[in-house]
């Protein structure tokens, strides 16, 4: 972990045991009593081997704190946060790394609203955490549990969408579930909605062993095979924790997370929501901000991370968010990252536009992406976005969020450190498919012999 800085994007987190050892577990508990001051708080976890653990002192220590914890267990991030904005939380507590390796584990604490607290709250934690300066609470608190969250959650998303006219189109709908806690939920909504239900690695196994916690273009095949072979209308991937979805359309090929993003922006903007602001990351597909612009409404761009997003809808009361990595949010339920809300999202536009999941993203604007990560520490990573910056001839640069360079008005490349890992990542996009490739070329090399020289 970064010394001085216990929040990375989201939440905290660290390799179980030697990062985020125990000690560190029970001082950010308390330090989390103390700036929640009151409870009842509600806790849940992944399905990583070592989040019981983990779960187990956060709940205690909160009890010692003098806090009332409701403790859900097995749960899908946004059903947490779901509940700690709908059923009377004063705030939530994930134990999670998502996407991380199985050896990562951490902590995402969620304000009363259901999202991810502030950057400018986070460093009231982490103060306090520092200071030790915790709050003297005589007594302890109590522990209960709630088992109707999750029908809970799914009644609320099902308010959201045409369920009737879902149900007529009878889908078939493939299932990713990536050993991942999404298995505890995604079934059931497709079940609900009247899908023909196929799922894949749908044992919940915190050693994720049949493609790792993070659904990727490149670890998807077996994903679009079984959409293939089973002629499936559409699949679907999720994360560690349930919060991002990748899709995967009838003819088996995978969409990037953002592509699939900026048709149900295209959608909402058209139907529901017309002249809504959208807000995303700097480094989503340009797609997002031409379909905005087409249907008269504002891209408002983030850094990149969930917290970013979430935060900036809500100080903008926007009902639209999303993120390149397949994260989804949609404000009518919550400001947050969201894969099973998303999934019906995209039932319901399938079934309202009666076409394809193919034939309704072919109607975007044709661009060429690029996503890569290379491991490097941050102070490596720091270094190779200086490079970046003074390398060869450009139109513009930003500099929001690591660096994002304009080669001309449809043609980017943008590298940032990793908030999460000791990776930096790149990202590329343009209309002109040899220019991007040329330009992703170009970059590789000046990362690679940077991180080589340091």
């Amino acid at each position: 972990m970064q010394i001085g800085r216990l929040f990375g994007t989201n939440g905290v987190r660290g390799v179980f045991g030697s990062e985020l050892t125990l000690d560190l577990i029970v001082d950010l508990s308390y330090s989390l009593a103390t700036y929640f001051e009151n409870g009842p708080i509600i806790v849940g976890f992944d399905g990583r081997d070592s989040s019981p653990i983990v779960s187990h002192i956060v709940c205690s220590t909160l009890n010692a704190a003098g806090m009332d914890v409701c403790n859900i267990g097995l749960v899908p991030t946004p059903c947490l946060q779901y509940a700690a904005k709908y059923l009377g939380y004063n705030g939530g507590i994930m134990v999670t790394a998502s996407h991380n390796p199985t050896e990562y584990n951490g902590i995402k604490p969620s304000a009363a609203d259901g999202i991810e607290i502030s950057r400018e709250d986070e460093l009231k934690v982490e103060a306090i955490y520092y200071s030790k300066a915790f709050s003297k609470i005589n007594g302890y608190g109590l522990d209960f549990s709630d088992h109707c969250i999750i029908n809970s959650y799914l009644d609320r998303v099902m308010q959201l969408i045409a369920v009737d006219t879902i149900r007529e189109r009878k889908f078939t709908i493939a299932l990713d579930l990536g050993n991942g806690v999404q298995a505890a939920v995604a079934p059931f909504l497709a079940e609900r909605l009247g899908c023909k239900i196929i799922t894949l690695n749908g044992t919940i196994d915190g050693k994720f062993p049949a493609r790792g916690p993070e659904p990727t273009m490149d670890n998807l095949q077996q994903l679009s095979s079984i959409v293939q072979g089973t002629k499936s209308d559409l699949g679907v991937a999720y994360d560690g924790d349930g919060d991002r979805s990748i899709f995967c359309d009838e003819k088996g090929v995978v969409l990037p997370g953002d592509r699939t993003a900026a048709k149900i922006v295209q959608h909402l903007l058209s139907t529901s929501h017309k002249a809504a602001d959208v807000v995303c990351p700097i480094n989503t597909t340009m797609a997002v901000s031409i379909v905005a612009n087409e249907a008269g409404s504002k891209v408002i761009q983030t850094k990149v991370g969930s917290v970013e997003v979430s935060r900036e809808m809500v100080r903008r009361k926007s009902l639209i968010g999303l993120e390149e990595n397949g994260g989804f949010m949609y404000g009518r339920l919550n400001e947050v990252r969201d894969g099973v809300m998303t999934t019906a999202l995209v039932l319901h536009m399938m079934a309202i536009e009666k076409q394809t999941l193919s034939n309704l993203i072919s109607s975007l604007p044709k661009t060429f992406q690029y996503k890569e990560k290379f491991r490097c520490d941050k102070k490596k990573a720091d270094k190779v976005v200086k490079a970046c910056m003074k390398h060869g001839t450009f139109q513009n640069v930003e500099t929001l969020d690591g660096v994002k360079i304009w080669i001309d008005k449809e043609t980017w490349v943008m590298v940032r450190p990793s908030g999460t890992e000791p990776l930096l990542r790149i990202y590329a996009e343009s209309t002109d498919e040899m220019l991007l490739n040329s330009k992703v070329r170009e970059y590789r090399r000046v990362i690679e012999s940077t991180i080589k020289s340091v």
